[in-house]
């Protein structure tokens, strides 16, 4: 238990306590002051108070943070689609729905736990113990390719690549509306949309370029199938990017509001090739994988 204690001069009187406190520990964040508030963490004058509460002269506040419990992520015998495996690398094909590492809310069940099984200590350890191995991610509900490092040397090798844009990053993706056009290239910046946190979204100012080559396959009636192949990897970057030609893959309900004809798990996006330099052998070394049976099946469907 860490503990701070401050007490109220005439510069803080009327302030929200929960602000004070936030602003004078810069480490911890105000909803976490909250918590701290309403878990009784935090005292006026020896006694519990409310997040609302209005500072007064001479306050005595009390502030105690309990101890970080080191989280324990478990492995778990959880079947991996594996297509190639070395002593430096693991080419994983991902099923849709299983998140690639721990987070909030997803603590079990995920790539990790199965690579802690599969790999036991084996595992690179830069990305820390919610992510070891883990040097890319795609989303729960995209299938496919990831290279996963099992050692630190491997990790930076490929990391590199990655920073550098020379990995092959070819995905396919089923999306709404014809195209005029057979190919093309976006090259707009994303960063985190300025109103939900949870989605991502174009943003002018955003110095990290994003940049998404496109080629039409197939026009289906209403839909597309296309190959996406990624120069640079942001998040939700092909969902974002296609969506801001009007062209949102079809199944993803965070970003377009059209409502999908098919019973689908979310967005029709499959990481369908992954090609980089070995980290060991220094060759180039390229992957494909088919794909998913709901991918396939859905592309008969819109051709019948």
């Amino acid at each position: 238990m860490t503990k701070y204690t401050f007490v109220i001069e005439e510069e803080n009187v009327d302030e929200r306590i929960d602000k004070f406190i936030s602003s004078n520990l810069n480490d911890i964040s105000r909803s976490y002051v909250q918590k701290l508030i309403t878990d009784a963490c935090v005292l006026v004058n020896e006694k519990s108070c409310k997040a609302n509460y209005k500072l007064s002269l001479n306050d005595m506040i009390v502030v105690n943070i309990p101890d970080l419990v080191p989280l324990e992520i478990k492995a778990e015998n959880i079947p991996l689609d594996i297509v190639f495996e070395d002593d430096d690398i693991v080419i994983v094909n991902k099923p849709k729905g299983m998140v690639v590492h721990p987070a909030p809310g997803h603590y079990t069940n995920t790539l990790v736990n199965a690579l802690m099984y599969h790999c036991k200590d084996n595992l690179s350890g830069i990305n820390g113990v919610l992510r070891p191995g883990i040097v890319h991610r795609i989303d729960m509900d995209t299938t496919g390719l990831l290279v996963v490092c099992k050692n630190d040397y491997a990790h930076n090798f490929i990391a590199k690549q990655i920073s550098e844009h020379t990995v092959t990053r070819k995905y396919q993706a089923i999306v709404y509306n014809n195209f005029q056009n057979d190919e093309g290239t976006i090259n707009a910046p994303i960063g985190r949309h300025p109103v939900d946190r949870k989605r991502m979204a174009i943003d002018k100012n955003n110095k990290r370029e994003a940049i998404t080559h496109y080629k039409v396959l197939e026009n289906l009636n209403k839909f597309a199938h296309i190959e996406c192949r990624l120069e640079t990897g942001r998040t939700h970057q092909i969902r974002v990017h296609m969506s801001s030609i009007n062209h949102p893959l079809l199944g993803d309900e965070t970003y377009t509001n059209a409502k999908s004809p098919f019973n689908l798990q979310g967005q029709t996006l499959h990481a369908k090739t992954l090609g980089f330099i070995h980290p060991r052998t220094n060759e180039y070394i390229e992957f494909d994988s088919e794909l998913p049976e709901y991918f396939k099946n859905l592309l008969n469907k819109l051709r019948r």
